[in-house]
């Protein structure tokens, strides 16, 4: 389904037991829906005759099927999908009331998101003040349990329910699912009858590779249990028996055998332990306890809730045949490892029942079996920016923001500025500021630590070499590149202060940190120099790895994996700039390393012969009060006014634009454009509004030197220009912007190269650190414990001297003897001159001879 196709047609799948009433009003407020093309099905499995001719009757619109028996829900929606003619099936309670919305929403997504096959809906309960299903998770026993049930909604942290994610699975009570991969899989599993039928439906999904995703705009509200309450209550032991069977039966199905080996002996010894803690049963009540003393008697009362569980592992051996065939087919067509999923099942080795003798028999299994090794736990992760989080972020920030937002996904992350915090967004994540002691908890809590700039100045803790913490330091921004450029209007006394100061900061980034980050492979270059310099590439390291990407990698800044979908006005709205007009677009900041005036000149060329030529700057005030204003800013806007082309060929927007709203003024743009002098920092830049265009898909115009500018020119995404010359800016822009055929081909190449950029991919590196993250070699316990070469003493030194002096002789003769030892002599009084070790008359054995470099 693409966004620009017929809006799809929605069978909605509603299965009535004995609740008549209830179904009527869902299958009701489903026949006054807003979506345009819906099916309504009622599958009925009352067996009553009556009940079917209410439905009909109540609500004529409705295509009714008639089970003849009690199906469950399993079998009753996959009898209900076989009548469906949609191509995306919806799964509905017929005790659920659907908001409004609730269909549209969810098919937007699968719209929009081809590797989507399912969509969970948000759940509430019937007056919307209490939640029903948030989220799911996954306990290592297989029993699937919806995150944050019966919780009242407001304490509920926002992120967790407002925020769309991929989850293992939905609940069926409100369920979109694809037709064609609801066939491929074969539906729910009717074996379950009821319960976890849509865990599983949701493991196998993913398991295969597709995406089940939360989507809180797809609202129903929900009676919990109201139609298996006219079915079961809790003295029968039913719903025990099935959630107990059936959890054995997913983990069953969907485990690899590596896992399973572990999780299933300690899932049953557990299932077990279960059912007799519900009944406060154990082996003394049968006089058992020691295994010696004969059975006097067995008048012991077993609950039915007890007698269901121990039943549940009986039926899972009788159903192991059948079980077995679908496992075979699931293990032959997953694509997705257990380890790819652990971050769905969220927190896997929770216990979920809190009964005494229950607890202390998982903890012992969980211990026994090694289940932490399967299922591990979810490391606590902190990431430190020093830039504002708000509505209008800047680079560091959205970078820092997407690094919590990948490693959240399996980790516990904790986002922290040292900046003041405004108004972030909602996240998946917790997010403070703080600074100083501040972070001393924060630092406390992590295991690891994600920080940028100048954040471990503001850390003192962090930098202890022996903290517990392992550090890892972003370098993506050389800042003591930029301040060279930055500084120049200062006093050259305060600018080489500065200078000094920020590259102490840098130092001790790198003296510190256990894996780094940059962001190109002309950066890494750099800082593998840098970290050579102060001594980091050490023999110990290097043995351990002599590539150094366990140390350093390359994770350019990244841009989002969905494409641009504008959500309202752009900057032709904004700045009264007519449709027809040809927008080039200067998407960032004004920085005193850039060269916005060769670009104004440029335009005030061009404009001659285009006469709709515009230039939008999308934000000249930086939102991080911290960062000061640049006078090249104030120089850009006067030569724009003394050209006569502010408001006409030229315009300024004061206010950075609202990160998520961006995508609006970029999609209003015709190419967009990035000039800068040529100079060192260019050699080293990464400019992340380059992304921004890659993103929205236009042409870029930029100088040559950086990056950027190889990229552009080996993949054809634009045009490349000399530093400084106006008239090649102009030509370029002009080529750009009016040549069809050519802006045609910068597009369709865009998207290809966009894709490499995308965060899941940029991030990787970091991503499989944070899954097993370790310090540096060089800083493990005893690092400084190298092999040394033992001391030359006595009758061995002799022999060397004796070599030395054979092997001085042979190269030039006395004079080469003379000048080495005389060399010899002036070192060894500098260094006693200094307070360095060795004595007033040299000895040619004082120190070991240098070993020669291959290459000289």
């Amino acid at each position: 389904m693409a966004q620009g196709d017929p809006q799809p047609l929605v069978s909605v799948i509603v299965v009535n037991y004995h609740g008549a009433d209830d179904t009527i009003t869902c299958l009701r407020a489903l026949a006054e829906h807003d979506y345009p093309e819906l099916e309504l099905i009622c599958v009925d499995n009352s067996a009553d005759s009556a009940e079917a001719a209410r439905i009909s009757e109540a609500v004529p619109q409705v295509q009714l099927v008639e089970a003849g028996r009690n199906t469950g829900f399993a079998g009753g929606c996959n009898l209900g999908a076989k009548h469906a003619k949609g191509t995306v099936l919806a799964f509905l309670n017929n005790d659920a009331r659907p908001a409004p919305g609730w269909v549209s929403a969810a098919v937007a997504e699968l719209r929009a998101q081809p590797g989507v096959a399912a969509v969970a809906s948000k759940v509430l309960d019937w007056d919307g003040t209490g939640t029903d299903f948030v989220d799911g998770g996954l306990t290592w026993f297989g029993m699937g349990y919806k995150r944050h049930a019966g919780t009242p909604l407001a304490d509920v942290p926002a992120a967790e329910h407002e925020v769309a994610k991929d989850v293992l699975f939905g609940t069926g009570s409100a369920l979109f699912v694809r037709a064609s991969v609801f066939a491929e899989l074969g539906g729910f599993d009717e074996r379950f009858f009821m319960f976890y039928e849509d865990v599983d439906l949701g493991w196998r999904l993913n398991l295969r590779g597709w995406r089940v995703r939360y989507v809180p705009e797809s609202l129903t509200y929900h009676r919990h249990h109201a139609t298996m309450a006219s079915v079961d209550t809790p003295e029968t032991g039913r719903e025990t028996f099935l959630l107990e069977r059936n959890a054995l039966a997913a983990l069953y199905k969907n485990l690899s055998d590596e896992t399973l080996a572990r999780a299933l002996p300690a899932a049953l010894a557990l299932a077990v332990r279960r059912a007799t803690a519900r009944g406060e049963l154990d082996a003394t009540q049968l006089d058992l306890e020691h295994g010696v003393a004969p059975i006097e008697s067995a008048d012991v009362s077993i609950p039915r809730t007890t007698l269901a569980g121990l039943l549940a592992i009986d039926q899972f051996v009788e159903q192991l045949p059948s079980l077995a065939e679908s496992r075979a087919a699931e293990q032959a067509a997953r694509v997705r490892t257990d380890a790819d999923l652990l971050p769905l099942l969220r927190k896997a080795l929770e216990p979920a029942y809190p009964l005494p003798r229950y607890l202390a028999a998982h903890d012992i299994l969980v211990e026994a079996f090694g289940i932490e090794k399967a299922f591990g736990q979810r490391r606590k992760i902190l990431v430190l920016t020093g830039d504002a989080l708000t509505e209008r972020m800047a680079g560091p920030a959205i970078r820092a923001w997407n690094i919590a937002l990948a490693l959240a996904a399996e980790h516990d992350v904790h986002l922290t500025t040292t900046n003041p915090l405004a108004t972030p967004p909602p996240s998946p994540f917790r997010v403070s500021a703080g600074k100083h002691r501040e972070l001393d908890a924060p630092i406390a809590w992590a295991d690891v630590v994600v920080l940028q700039g100048h954040v471990l100045e503001l850390a003192p803790s962090l930098k202890k070499q022996h903290s517990g913490k392992i550090v890892v330091a972003d370098l993506y921004d050389p800042m003591h590149l930029e301040l060279l450029e930055q500084g120049k209007g200062i006093p050259d006394d305060q600018r080489a202060a500065d200078l000094a100061g920020v590259t102490r900061v840098l130092d001790a980034q790198l003296e510190r940190g256990d894996f780094f980050l940059c962001a190109s492979e002309r950066q890494r270059h750099f800082w593998l120099g840098h970290l050579a310099a102060l001594g980091r590439l050490s023999p110990r390291l290097y043995d351990a790895d002599p590539t150094t990407q366990s140390l350093l990698a390359v994770v350019p800044f990244g841009l989002s994996p969905e494409p641009p979908v504008r959500t309202g006005p752009g900057l032709r709205s904004a700045l009264g700039i007519g449709g027809t007009d040809h927008v080039v677009l200067w998407a960032g900041g004004v920085y005193s390393w850039f060269d916005p005036l060769t670009l104004v000149r440029a335009i005030d060329k061009l404009r001659r012969r285009r006469g709709d030529v515009r230039l939008v700057f999308l934000g000249m005030k930086h939102p991080n009060p911290e960062v000061a204003e640049m006078d090249i800013g104030t120089r850009t806007i006067r030569l724009a006014d003394s050209l006569g082309l502010t408001g006409k060929h030229v315009y300024f927007n004061e206010q950075w634009v609202p990160y998520h709203e961006r995508q609006n003024w970029l999609l209003d743009a015709n190419c967009g454009v990035t000039t800068h002098y040529e100079h060192v920092e260019t050699t080293f830049a990464f400019r992340t509004r380059v992304l921004d265009y890659l993103w929205a898909g236009l042409p870029i115009v930029t100088t040559d030197g950086d990056s950027f500018a190889d990229l552009i020119r080996a993949e054809r995404l634009g045009v490349v220009v000399p530093a400084e010359d106006d008239e090649a800016l102009a030509d370029a822009l002009e080529k750009a912007l009016y040549d069809e055929e050519f802006a045609a081909g910068c597009v369709e190449r865009l998207a290809v190269v966009a894709h490499r950029f995308a965060w899941p991919e940029a991030l990787k590196p970091l991503v499989e650190f944070c899954r097993d993250p370790r310090p540096a070699a060089d800083r493990l316990p005893g690092s400084a414990d190298l092999v040394t070469t033992p001391p030359v003493r006595g009758r061995a030194m002799l022999r060397r001297d004796l070599d030395l002096i054979r092997e001085y002789l042979d190269a030039g003769g006395p004079a080469e003897l003379a000048r080495r030892v005389g060399g010899r002599a002036v070192k060894v009084a500098r260094q006693r001159l200094s307070g360095g070790p060795g004595g007033l008359v040299p000895r040619l054995g004082s120190g070991a001879r240098p070993r020669r470099s291959p290459r000289g």
